[in-house]
């Protein structure tokens, strides 16, 4: 709805027909239920020498839409702030998606549980893109083959170039293509607390900067009728959404440095171990380095965190460049033999949307490049990126 992932595209742009990774149709056939699920999700964590989740998450957690009653399914973590009581609430089906999900607020979980004997003050992520990472940290070693086989979720699966490239496609039209949607959202809202953006352009800025940072339009022309921004759940709730696009970057690096210490990645031999493929499962040496910085909360400013898994105090985009070396090699092959246009082109002549109060409707074409390209300029604007900003918590 967003362009925020692009996953839902992979089946018409995927470059070889190897199968897709997801076991959706394994966890149906095993009968599991969203209980199993979040057990996986706590093994994994429990295999890092982490902490498992207390009986208190297991009675006061939501894992299932109530059926006697209407909740907001927003997936969201709790810590009640006695100590004790962790919760999540999720209305999780039976997926692969939401397998990965429950990872990730179970993140949330561990990072809360792990900085529960500070003073209250400093129960908090280090800053709000850290607590984002800790679980898409996790899901990048759960998502891979190797892992999702050794939990009996995946009976076989290819290793040749061709299913790598798919993999890492699948991987960067959700990783990479969410970076500008993630930098975007807060530019705009920063952009109306600073009268930049004023009523009277809400809805035709934010597709300006929709089109100028994600190359997407609308399928029908908008205006200052509509009000697009407020699809967005962090919008209308008045949450940052900032802390997503620094997650991104940092959960990377964290990923990085732990398959580094796990001794599953060596930035000297990309190819024969790569980073994509690493899996810190079952790595109490990974865990323990992770656990010293999660239990500081915020008692120590970011950078000093940072440094303990990283041993860097600046956020890097580098370790994504890492990660996606294959498909970096494989794009730049690809567009040099095709000849493609890298980016696009702002049609001024059809804007996205009307400055009026007076709705047109139609539909407007949309001139988006082909996806490798796009990709592309993604993965070469990343590796331009030395982000050394950081967020007042």
């Amino acid at each position: 709805m967003w362009s925020q992932s692009w996953v839902n595209i992979m089946d018409i742009v995927k470059p070889y027909n190897k199968s897709s990774i997801d076991v959706t149709e394994k966890m149906v056939e095993k009968g599991m239920q969203p209980v199993d699920m979040a057990k996986i999700a706590e093994e994994f964590f429990v295999s890092l020498g982490l902490t498992a989740m207390p009986s208190e998450f297991w009675s006061g957690s939501v894992l299932e839409k109530p059926k006697d009653r209407e909740i907001i399914c927003h997936a969201s973590a709790w810590d009640m702030c006695n100590g004790k009581d962790f919760w999540i609430k999720q209305c999780t089906r039976v997926n692969m998606e939401d397998l990965v999900t429950l990872h990730h607020e179970m993140g949330h979980t561990q990072y809360q549980m792990q900085y529960k004997n500070q003073p209250k003050i400093f129960r908090d992520g280090a800053n709000p893109g850290f607590h984002e990472a800790i679980g898409d940290l996790m899901a990048l070693s759960v998502q891979t083959p190797h892992h999702l086989h050794g939990i009996g979720l995946l009976d076989q699966f290819e290793e040749d170039e061709e299913a790598e490239i798919n993999y890492l496609l699948s991987m960067a039209l959700e990783k990479i293509a969410f970076l500008p949607f993630g930098y975007l959202m807060d530019l705009w809202r920063w952009n109306v607390y600073k009268n930049k953006t004023n009523p009277d352009t809400y809805n035709c800025d934010w597709w300006d900067l929709r089109e100028q940072y994600q190359g997407v339009s609308p399928p029908e022309v908008r205006t200052e009728d509509d009000f697009d921004p407020g699809s967005k759940f962090h919008i209308t709730t008045n949450s940052p959404y900032i802390q997503y696009f620094v997650s991104s970057i940092v959960q990377f690096q964290f990923h990085q440095a732990l398959c580094i210490t796990a001794d599953q990645f060596d930035p000297a031999n990309r190819v024969g171990k790569p980073l994509h493929k690493c899996d810190i499962y079952r790595s109490h040496a990974a865990g323990e380095k992770l656990a010293k910085m999660l239990q500081l909360g915020s008692s120590k400013p970011w950078p000093e965190a940072l440094e303990i898994v990283t041993g860097k105090r600046q956020l890097d985009a580098s370790a994504i460049l890492d990660y996606f070396h294959p498909l970096i090699v494989w794009l730049e092959k690809e567009n040099n033999k095709t000849k493609e246009h890298i980016g696009w082109v702002r049609d001024k002549s059809h804007p996205p949307c009307l400055r009026t109060k007076t709705k047109k409707s139609g539909s407007q074409s949309n001139s988006n490049p082909s996806i490798t390209f796009i990709l592309g300029v993604f993965l070469c604007a990343v590796s331009l990126t030395k982000l050394d900003f950081f967020l007042v918590n």
